[in-house]
Order: C-alpha cells, then structure tokens, then sequence
C-alpha cells in the first residue's frame, strides 16, 4: 500500500512538473497585454454635420468608451455578483471555481468557471487564445489573465471589460448597448435595465431580450437573484422587482444609421479610398471630417419625407386596390378613410397577371429553382402558391420611393440628403445612383439654351402639332393633354404651363445638340444625354444629384459650382490635413439666367408649381419646375430660392409600376408635396425672426405677372382636361404620334409672399465629374412625357 501511495504521488508531481513545463512552454504564444486598452486609445473617425453635430463615427464596433465612473452601479454591481463574486479577492484567476468547473466537466455538466479577467482575457484576444474547448486554449487563457492582473488595477480591469464586451446587432459595451435596448445612457441604467444586459453576457442572442424576451426576463431574474444572494439586492426590492414586465425602449437603427445614412455612406466611400491612399486608418486614428450637412435641415428633410411619402402611399394603395374608379378624391383625407377598407394594391395583383408573372420570373427565389433543376412553369406555380414570397414580392414592387437632396446654390454645399423613405428597408440611392428620365424639369434647358441664342421671352408661338421626323423614317409628335391648337403663347407663358407644342417649336429652332450642352455647362455633367429631339421633353434619364446642381446654376445666376459635401479632414488633434475649395464657373451670362429665372417664378406663382404658394403658403421668392413622365412612372418638382434649392423625385423602383390616377400621378401632386413640406419646415425658424429672405437679383417679378390674368382666362376652360382624363394618354396617328400629358395648374389666387431668411449653414467637398452629350438618332423617343 506504501508503494502504491508513493507511485501515485510520483506520478501527481511529474504531472504537476510535465503541466508546469507545458504551460511555460505556452508562455511566448499568448498576448501581449500591452494594448488590452487599445479600445480606448483607438479612436473611431468622425462625420460631423455644418453645425457641428456628429452624425456617424466610423468603427469597427459601435461602441463609446466611458469611464468606470459613467457606468451605473447597479450595472457593475450586478456584473461581480453574476460572473465573479470574488473578483476583488484573486490574482486573476479563483482557483475555488475552477476546481469546482472541473469537477463538474468531468461529471458531465459544463459549468463556467471562469473570472472576469479570464472572460476579458478571452474576448480581447480570441485569435491568440483561441474559441474551443481544451486544455490548451485554458491554460493560455489562465496564463493571459494574471498577466493583466499583474499589470493593472482592478477598476481599469472593470471598465476595461464593461467597455469592450460584445453585445447582440454589432453594439460593443455597456454604453452602446444601453442606447441600443434602452434608449439611455449606462449611468441612468436601473435595476432590471442592468439585470437584464448583464444577463445578456451569457448569450448574447440566446438571451437577446428583442428576439427572445421570455428567456431574457428569465435570466433577468436569475441576476437578481445573485446579486441577492451576494447581499448587493434586499430580498424585498427582489420580490418586487421579479414581477415587473420586460420593458424596452429598442431601435438600434438610429445609432447604426443616423439621420443622413446616405450622405454617410457617401462619405465613407470617399473616406475610405482616401485614407488607403494616404495610409491612414479610419477606425482608429480619430480623423474629423467635417461636411457641408446641416443637421436641422437634414431632420426637416427626413420629416418631410416621412409625412409626405405616408400619404402618397396610402394613395396608391387606395387607388390600385378598388377597381372601379382611378382618381377617387384630389383630397388626401379621403384615401386615409379608405385604407381599412381596402386591400392594397390587390386590383393591380389581379389585373397584370402577366406583369406579376414576369416580376417572379426576375426573382431570386425563381433563378435559384432553375438552377435546382426544376422547370420553369412548376417554379412558377410554385412560387405563386408561396403565400410569404409573394407578400414580400409584393412588398417590394408596390413601395413607393422618393429622393430629396439640398444644396446651398451660392457654394454647391449639400445640405440635406434623402436617398430613400427607409434606409433599413431600401439602402438604393435615389440621389445619386437612381438615373430616371426628368420629364418637364428639363425643360428649363430647352428655354435657356433659346434665350442665350438671343429669343425674346415674349416671343410669340402658336400652339399647333409639331412633327419630326426620325433617321429610321417614323415621325415623333409631342402634344398636350390639354391641347389648345391655335392660341397663340409666348415663350415665357410655354414654361410657365409647360406647354410641349411651344417647346417642341423651340427645339426646332436650336436643335437637340445645343440643347444637350447646354444642360451639360448648367451641371447635368454624369449622365449621358442623347441629343434627339424627345430630349426637349426629358427623355435622357439623369440623377437628382445632377438636376438639383444645374438649376443652383440657375439660382446663382449663371454660375456653376459643383455639389460638395465635405469641406475639410482634420486629424484627432485639429490639425487640417486637407482642405477642399469650390470655385464657381461662368456657365450662363447673369442676364440670360435673370431671365431664366424670372420665367420660372411664374411656375410657382401661377403655373403648375402653385401649389407651392397657394398649399404650402411658403413665403419667399421662389422660382421652379414640375415635371412628370410618361404613364406617370417620374414625378419630379425642382425649387430654387437665392439660399436653397431643393428637388424631389418620386415613383417606384420598378418603372413599370406607376401611380394609377394622372392627378396624384404627376409631380406637381407628389414630388412638390415633399419639397413643399420640407422647404417650409426648413425655413419656418427664421420667419419667426421677422428677418428678410434673400430675393432674386432680378427686376422681372412685375413683368411675369403681367401675363397671367389674360393667361388664366382662357386656360381655365381646358387645362382640367388632363385631370380628368386620369392620366390616360390621348391616342396618336399611326406614325409614332406621341400624347404628352401636362402638369396643369391650379387656378386659386396665390397667397401674398412674406420675406424671410434661410438660417446659416457651413459646406463640404465631392469630386468633378465629365459628361458625355451624344448624338444618337437611334435613342428611344416618346419613352418619357413632359408636364
């Protein structure tokens, strides 16, 4: 039996020395500790909006770091109690727990052992330490966290890990992960709110109190339960407290996307290919780069969007979803009565069984059936049997979509950017990325390249059929919806009504070409536009980016300036490492665009962009465009005050959904809804100043007006036709007759213009860009109508 003792004991000490030389021999391959707060020394880069508002940071968590003393003691309270009761009495590791973990392993039953430094340890270095479950990955783990003990103090130890554990939806500590589920700084955490992230620490999904909130208040419970149990929590406030429901107050889309998510990822683009170029880091070496975004401007924007987008939604859903009448009210209210009672968008579901057959064939679930071997009508029946693809289908091809961009004309500074209604739902940019045809907003081109080559604006033309004729031998012939063959019209009164017969006349004088470069030198300088004559009538398609930059050329009187969105970089210590300028070019001569300009005011105050005046009320000197496209597929509406110009487009991705009425289909009742609302909050707090709003350095205002009391006379018989016809395109001859439908304005007097002023902004920066103007006779023609 001696023997047998001593055998045993020989053989637990060469154990003993062989695991010793083992983790000795494991020593040099763990981490170095060094940069255990490299978190806090790492310094995420920082956007920040004109008036000095952060609205992202670039990192590769979102998390902020916060001092030990920022974080709520209930939170740390409950954290010691749960994970480590003992934290304060080890070097690092507690030698009782772990022997008690390696008991139960060899029962069979897992249980932690592990302290928080360990568990730091751990999450600070997985690649060195590593995941799975040996020996070898413990004894590194062990060896990792007494030398952090050795090497600081448990407070920084604490506030360390609080900072960098990993929470659920890429949020990084206790900070980030309070706003996240709470709303709410971690210094303001109470009770159940710190029980239930601490909770989280053992699952982060597993525990995730937004997708599984009964396991969650569970584990709620449980670490109210310790921290009783640690005497950290009376029994009695336990008791009270179990009872209490799960409450939230979640949105993790704020912190992940923040009011510009567009303009943001506009700008980490350029970041990015920047910082590679200039060996910097933009996770970590705390870089400031500072926009031409304004923070308040961008909510009015955001707001505007919102409210408006609702609406119009509802309209189309309305509409699409009853089958007996398009046009139902030109009042919004009585769509919103209707939405209960209507499903929507099933008349369209059920009436374009081909065209919904066509959008399946184009999905992915479709192509993936293919490519599984299966024949094209069984995955076709298939799929139109799934009732959740084709809910999501129907989701998809049945959202109607905006974009909104600002800019500051006198210095090509952006100042609101709206990509999409939803960010999280659709991150496809309809600022930039979106290229649709324009319809009558490129019209002003039309007229301005006229008036350059020396046409009077009150030169007059006589409404008739205009024909011309194509290098393939058809013939293309633009009219109205609301023709009034033989009334005679001067120039400035074709645009104001926006009128495609004069316009159609106009462009047989200067030609397609001139047209195209002049829109080129304005700032349509991305997109290629072919120069066929149906070009008069926005048929090239272009970006919003491009329209809202060429009428700012109009606003500043003929001069261009690029659209810029940042206006400097500075690093963590202030110092500017690069700065941009945006000199102005002479496109236009300042007379020509004054009377341009003066044109275009009489779209807003009489034509079809009163509803700016005569709805939005807005009171300043205002100047734009409406525009819409063929079976209303684009609506568009441009506005331009000496300080902001702001232009909209709205329609569906897929342009083979339209909005079903031609009234609420055409821009002057959808994209000007948006820029009405949103100019009107924009400029709402510096009317309360009573301060005086820029004007138009132009004297023509008295000019405009002298027409439109003889105009309105005789327009008010016929320009209701359009209206009434919803939309429908009026049929054409044989030879490609093309009917134009017209924005046609309303006929209630304008409300007196009061004189406000824009609050100030700051600026940015973005890159040239070349234009190609193309000849091209065989370019679709008719594809796009103009009102």
């Amino acid at each position: 039996m001696f023997y047998a003792m001593r055998s045993s004991l020989v053989s637990g000490i060469i154990l003993f020395v062989l695991l010793c030389a083992y983790a000795l021999a494991l020593i040099p391959s763990t981490p170095d500790i060094a940069d255990l707060r490299k978190a806090q020394v790492e310094q995420a880069s920082r956007v920040v909006s004109a008036d000095s508002k952060i609205i992202a940071t670039f990192s590769r968590w979102n998390s902020e770091w916060v001092p030990i003393e920022r974080v709520s003691p209930h939170a740390v309270k409950a954290l010691i109690a749960t994970e480590d009761h003992r934290f304060y009495d080890h070097g690092g590791v507690d030698v009782f727990r772990t022997a008690a973990s390696a008991v139960w392993t060899l029962l069979g039953r897992q249980q932690g052992g592990s302290t928080i430094t360990q568990q730091l340890a751990r999450n600070r270095y997985p690649q060195e330490i590593g995941r799975s479950r040996s020996i070898n990955r413990k004894i590194k783990e062990i060896i990792t966290a007494l030398k952090i003990e050795r090497a600081y103090s448990k407070k920084e130890i604490l506030e360390t890990y609080l900072n960098t554990v990993p929470f659920f939806y890429n949020a990084r500590g206790i900070e980030m992960a309070s706003r996240i589920y709470f709303d709410k700084s971690s210094a303001d955490l109470n009770i159940l709110e710190s029980a239930t992230l601490i909770g989280m620490l053992k699952g982060s999904s597993y525990y995730n109190p937004v997708l599984n909130p009964e396991r969650a208040l569970q584990r709620r419970n449980v670490v109210m339960a310790q921290m009783v149990k640690r005497n950290v929590l009376e029994q009695e406030n336990y008791d009270r407290l179990k009872q209490q429901k799960l409450e939230l107050n979640f949105d993790h889309t704020l912190d992940v996307h923040g009011i510009a998510p567009h303009f943001v990822q506009h700008v980490r683009k350029w970041l990015v290919d920047w910082a590679d170029l200039h060996d910097r880091n933009i996770y970590a070496d705390g870089l400031v780069v500072h926009t031409t975004l304004d923070s308040r401007i961008q909510v009015a924007a955001n707001q505007a969007v919102r409210r408006q987008m609702e609406k119009l939604q509802v309209i189309a859903d309305v509409e699409w979803g009853v089958g007996n009448s398009r046009l139902i009210s030109k009042n919004a209210s009585a769509y919103l009565s209707m939405r209960q009672r209507v499903q929507a968008f099933s008349h369209f579901w059920n009436t374009k069984k081909d065209l919904v057959d066509a959008f399946i064939r184009e999905s992915e679930a479709y192509r993936r059936a293919m490519e599984g071997g299966a024949e094209a009508d069984k995955a076709l029946a298939q799929l139109r049997k799934d009732e959740r693809f084709m809910a999501r289908l129907r989701e998809e091809k049945t959202r109607l979509q905006t974009g909104l961009l600002a800019m500051d004309p006198t210095t090509g500074h952006v100042k609101a950017w709206v990509g999409s209604r939803d960010y999280g739902a659709d991150q496809f940019d309809h600022v930039v990325a979106a290229q649709r045809q324009p319809g009558s907003t490129f019209k002003p081109f039309v007229y301005g390249a006229a008036l350059e080559q020396g046409m009077a604006s009150d030169r007059k033309f006589t409404e008739r059929v205009v024909e011309f004729k194509l290098p393939n031998g058809s013939f293309w012939r633009p009219s109205d919806l609301s023709p009034q063959l033989g009334r005679e019209m001067t120039m400035r009164e074709g645009l104001v009504y926006s009128r495609n017969s004069i316009t159609a006349q106009i462009m047989q004088e200067i030609g397609p070409a001139k047209t195209a470069a002049f829109a080129q030198r304005m700032g349509v300088n991305q997109s290629k536009l072919d120069s066929v004559p149906s070009i008069a009538l926005g048929t090239s398609p272009v970006t919003l980016m491009e329209m809202v930059s060429a009428y700012g050329t109009f606003a500043n009187r003929g001069e261009y300036r690029k659209p810029i969105y940042i206006t400097h970089v500075t690093d963590k210590n202030g110092a500017t490492l690069l700065r941009f300028d945006n000199p102005g070019t002479r496109a236009l001569p300042e007379n020509v665009a004054d009377e341009l300009l003066d044109m275009m005011r009489g779209v807003v105050s009489e034509g079809t962009g009163k509803r700016i005046t005569t709805e939005f009320g807005l009171p300043a000197d205002l100047a734009g465009k409406t525009g819409t496209t063929q079976k209303n597929t684009d609506g568009w509406f441009i506005l331009m005050h000496p300080k902001l110009v702001a232009g909209a487009w709205v329609g569906f991705n897929d342009a083979r959904v339209t909005m079903r009425s031609g009234y609420w289909g055409q821009g002057a009742h959808n994209a000007l809804s948006v820029v009405g609302d949103f100019f009107k909050e924009a400029l709402y707090p510096a009317s309360a100043k009573g301060e005086r709003a820029p004007e138009f350095e132009t004297g023509k205002g008295n000019v405009v007006n002298s027409f439109f009391k003889k105009i309105s006379n005789w327009f008010s018989s016929g320009k209701q036709d359009a209206e009434a016809k919803d939309g429908d395109e009026k049929k054409g001859d044989a030879k490609n007759a093309v009917s134009h439908p017209t924005d046609t304005p309303d006929t209630k007097k304008p409300k007196q213009l009061r004189n406000i002023t824009l609050p100030s902004g700051a600026s940015s920066a973005a890159s040239a860009a070349s234009t190609a103007v193309t000849s091209s006779p065989a370019a679709s023609v008719g594809a796009a109508v103009s009102r």
